[in-house]
């Protein structure tokens, strides 16, 4: 007899979830963004809660990871970006925060000095990871690509 849920579940429930399942069928961040057609960097940030999913990609997923109906629909849910706090001792994410903070200005400055006075969209916007071979060791590639946007006088 399966139990259901009649309560929803949130986003962060259902990421946990989403990252049980993974790792117990031992599928790849790439393997799931190859079958919905998407990077691997937006797939990873949309199932730990940052992005909203459609119903087809919520069932393709759920197929995949074998993931509930509840999983499947709170996957669907609008995201409230930027209100969670970065857990403080997780390394890879505290050195990004270390990067912004020593390199922030210094970006600032050449993306004005380049493109004049605007930002870089994190709205149009794509990210990749990729990993490359140095003399000294592998290394973390992190490319950024957002598009410019100029402050507009009005």
């Amino acid at each position: 007899m399966t139990i259901q849920r009649l309560d929803p579940i949130g986003r962060s429930e259902a990421a946990q979830a989403v990252l049980e399942a993974k790792r117990r069928k031992g599928i790849t961040w790439a393997r799931i963004a190859e079958e919905l057609d998407r990077s691997k960097v937006w797939t990873a940030a949309a199932l730990l809660g940052r992005h909203t999913i459609s119903k087809e990609q919520a069932i393709t997923v759920g197929k995949l990871l074998g993931l509930d109906e509840a999983i499947r629909d709170a996957l669907q849910l609008p995201p409230v970006r930027g209100t969670e706090s970065l857990d403080p001792g997780e390394p890879v994410t505290t050195r990004l925060e270390e990067i912004v903070q020593l390199y922030g200005g210094a970006v600032n400055e050449l993306v004005r000095e380049e493109f004049g006075d605007g930002v870089m969209s994190a709205v149009d916007f794509r990210m990749d990871v990729d990993r490359t071979e140095d003399s000294e060791g592998e290394r973390v590639v992190i490319t950024l690509d957002g598009k410019y946007l100029p402050y507009r006088e009005f």
